[in-house]
């Protein structure tokens, strides 16, 4: 008797295929952030850090005051 459709191997190999590719992926992925990372010099990366603490502070002082109201 023949069985018909996709054998057990066939699946087990595009299922190592498709992980593969996803590993792969998220490789590219990674490597891609690093590069954005790198391209900041220090006193960039404090600059930035800073103006982000600063938004975030004037953010949460603006819902104390609405809360306060």
């Amino acid at each position: 008797m023949s069985r018909r459709g996709i054998s057990r191997g066939s699946v087990c190999k595009l299922l190592g295929v498709a992980g593969l590719a996803g590993v792969a992926a998220s490789g590219v992925v990674a490597a891609r952030a690093e590069r954005r990372r790198r391209a900041y010099t220090p006193d960039e990366v404090r600059a930035r850090l800073q103006e982000r603490v600063a938004a975030a502070q004037e953010k949460a002082q603006d819902k104390a005051q609405e809360k306060a109201r």
